[in-house]
């Protein structure tokens, strides 16, 4: 008998934990139910952040003969977004939004007397993946990364001196955004988040940079279920069992072998495009014996700009070149200053991004006529007309994408 009520007892300790352990696990899945499968949306409101390249701006100035005397600069604005999402599963949502990230914007003025407005507005539409992290029972850390189409919209004016050649480009562009912040649930039906974002974009002139926002969000759940009550659980009633029959063996659980992940491949490489180089004789950029580039020369500049710019290339070297006559060290000189003024030129008004041109003076070092043909070294009328092939800028685009 005394053996008997000692199973009993045993049996009774051993559903204990068991009953606990379902009990919690049904409330787990209850409370990860009640956290998925509803819609939402939201407003958000901050400040967002650009930086303003002044380095290039003056480049470009000093490029078209101009000196820079002042510099002010507008890098804070206001950006507002209106959102909407899905929340799959308690840690994943899906979130599309519009966003406008205010207005930035700079002026400059110049010697000779003139003025340099520049002013750039991005709006555009996001989708993201959003996730969260309960830290506390209100408290969650949330992450997101996705895809936006923002558009920049340009817009330059230029009095004095200064001349503005395209006074309003825009440009539409898919780039990346992050973003990372806390999120706290003031009830079922109210959330409140505050945001840091980070915005790739085109600046509508060749450029890329980064626009931060910081920010509060006010968060709306459409039909979102209630918390559910806390359960009690009722005490076990227990019946007197049975005489336990012999024990058996306990089965052996052979685990099968995970699938094997395919191989990830790699991508082919690229095939990098054949460089292209472009000459430009010295007398159609330039005056005689000068390095401020003439508006013929601007225009060809322009066309050589235009057809470039929408080509995938690493790097642009504007190469100076004079002819023998002069001493070397003259010759060299003028060389590097007149591939100067076509890098400034090019950077400024062909919006190539400043770490992508360079320029190289040659001086008489790679002459393309030859001695036995052009003879003499008097500067003849004659000889000047033969050695012309000579006094050139050669640019040269190079590419590995």
């Amino acid at each position: 008998m005394n053996s008997h009520h000692a199973q009993r007892r045993a049996l009774i300790a051993g559903l204990g934990p068991t009953l606990t352990a379902l009990s919690v696990w049904a409330l787990s899945a209850s409370a990860q139910a009640q956290d998925a499968g509803y819609f939402y949306g939201g407003v958000s409101l901050g400040e967002s952040r650009a930086r303003i390249d002044q380095e290039r701006i003056t480049a470009g100035l000093l490029g078209a003969g101009l000196n820079t005397t002042a510099f002010t600069r507008d890098e804070r604005g206001q950006a507002y977004r209106l959102f909407g999402g899905y929340q799959m599963t308690r840690n994943f949502a899906l979130e599309a939004g519009y966003f406008d990230l205010g207005k930035f914007g700079y002026s400059a003025s110049t010697a000779p007397a003139g003025t340099l407005d520049g002013q750039i507005r991005l709006q555009g539409g996001s989708l993201d993946l959003v996730g969260s992290w309960p830290l506390t029972e209100r408290f969650s850390l949330i992450g997101r990364v996705g895809a936006q189409a923002a558009r920049a919209r340009d817009n330059f004016s230029g009095s004095g001196a200064v001349a503005v050649l395209n006074p309003n480009p825009s440009k539409r562009e898919v780039n990346v955004k992050v973003g990372a912040g806390l999120q706290y649930e003031i009830n079922r039906s109210f959330l409140i988040r505050g945001e840091a974002e980070r915005y790739r974009v085109n600046d509508a002139v060749g450029n890329h940079g980064g626009v931060n926002v910081l920010s509060v969000s006010l968060v709306f759940p459409f039909g979102r279920a209630p918390a559910p009550a806390p359960r009690v659980a009722a005490a076990p009633v227990y019946v007197v069992p049975a005489p336990p029959p012999a024990p058996e063996p306990a089965p052996v659980v052979v685990l099968a072998p995970p699938p094997m992940a395919e191989p990830v491949r790699p991508a082919p490489l690229p095939v990098a495009p054949a460089p292209r180089r472009v000459a430009f004789s010295a007398e159609s950029l330039f005056g005689f014996d000068q390095s401020t580039i003439k508006p013929e020369g601007r225009a060809a500049l322009d066309t050589f700009a235009a057809e470039t710019r929408g080509a995938k290339f690493d790097v642009i070297t504007v190469e100076g070149h004079t002819d023998r006559l002069g001493t070397p060290a003259y010759n060299q000189k003028l060389s590097v200053q007149r591939a100067e003024a076509v890098k400034a030129y090019l950077i400024s008004v062909g919006g190539f991004a400043s770490a992508q041109v360079r320029a190289v003076g040659k001086g008489e070092a790679e002459p393309t006529t030859k001695a036995q043909v052009c003879k003499g070294d008097k500067a003849s009328a004659q000889l000047i007309a033969c050695l012309q092939p000579d006094r050139r800028v050669e640019i040269e685009v190079k590419g590995t994408r």
